[in-house]
């Protein structure tokens, strides 16, 4: 994308987030309902802009990272300030993995400890694109956070960001002291593709003797690559995450088929899920992985595992990326934020 379409789009989204919710409410037209749920009016005119923009489209995967990394600059609004932030390698099964540390201006030592992958289906997004939503939980939890920078397909296949968040997570335990986090108060969290890791990484931890998260929060997460319910339908395009998008980001995450079926990559299908790690599920009332997610909170509630849901009927997919500018996003990872503290 030029960066005279970036800095329009980035106008555009500022001018939005400065809109009284009365005012947003007559210029977004008419409500759109769907399922008893009604679209929040800025997310609504959100959705405009990025039609005027150009919302996705298949194409090579590194246009498609730019245009992600773009679109994340534009909505990002103004970056939330935290006490520090440290850039990190982090040994790897496949050579280091680069992380980045926030720290958060106030919080005692030693401090808990987030350990956070960041959405994109596997494929797109890096820790530049979800620098604000981890800026937000450090400050606002108050936790450390450390962003894991996993591998992407189709470069490096499943498993290969299981492989890397796991280790990560191993990592982050094994050297809490020196990161100055207690080692018994360490959640995984993530959003999307993030979610994901965060919660297979929560079930192979389970599953092995090793370290353990205390905490999980998953936020819209994808569960089930083997089959699409109905919210696949009922939102397949118009409400940013579309359903062609989500099968091309499964379509360069797997090198074979069979594999979305192992529950290292849909983590609902898992044998057993007793033990794993207490869990708060967010769900967006406008997104195709909606139906998944909130099954996946089902099966955890059934395996006896302690889970909170939450489901933000009037917000859309990615919704994180938009916390700078306030509104809705905000309230809904103000949410998040008290879930992990209460979780830790």
């Amino acid at each position: 994308m030029s960066a005279i379409v970036e800095r329009a789009e980035g106008v555009l989204a500022r001018g939005l987030a400065a809109l009284p919710d009365a005012v947003a409410r007559l210029i977004a037209g008419r409500r759109v309902e769907i399922d008893g749920q009604t679209l929040d009016p800025k997310v609504q005119l959100a959705l405009r802009i990025e039609r005027l923009v150009g919302g996705f489209e298949a194409g090579p995967v590194d246009e498609v990272r730019a245009k992600r990394r773009s679109d994340a600059r534009a909505f990002a609004g103004r970056r939330i300030e935290v006490g520090r932030v440290t850039e990190l390698r982090i040994p790897g099964p496949a050579g280091p993995i680069g992380a980045r540390l926030y720290a958060p201006r106030a919080v005692s030592e030693p401090a808990p400890l987030i350990v956070y992958y960041h959405g994109g289906g596997h494929v797109i997004c890096d820790l530049d694109t979800h620098d604000q939503p981890c800026r937000f939980l450090a400050s606002q939890v108050p936790a450390l956070v450390l962003s894991v920078d996993y591998r992407l397909g189709p470069e490096h296949r499943f498993p290969a960001a299981v492989d890397d968040s796991l280790a990560a997570f191993e990592w982050a335990h094994g050297e809490a002291g020196r990161l100055g986090a207690d080692a018994d108060r360490i959640a995984v969290a993530g959003d999307s593709a993030g979610a994901n890791l965060a919660t297979v990484v929560a079930q192979l931890a389970a599953a092995r003797e090793g370290p353990r998260p205390r905490f999980q929060a998953l936020i819209y997460p994808v569960t089930d690559y083997s089959a699409k319910r109905p919210s696949y339908s009922t939102f397949a395009e118009g409400f940013f995450l579309t359903r062609e998008e989500m099968d091309w980001f499964r379509d360069h995450y797997f090198a074979r088929a069979d594999d979305r079926a192992d529950p290292r990559a849909s983590p609902i299908l898992a044998e057993d899920l007793s033990g794993v790690a207490a869990a708060h599920v967010v769900t967006a009332g406008f997104d195709p992985l909606r139906d998944e997610g909130e099954d996946y909170a089902e099966a955890l509630r059934r395996a006896g595992v302690e889970v909170s849901l939450r489901r933000e009927p009037d917000l859309v997919h990615g919704f994180i990326n938009a916390v700078g500018f306030g509104g809705r996003s905000r309230e809904a990872m103000e949410g998040v934020a008290a879930a992990i503290r209460a979780g830790l």
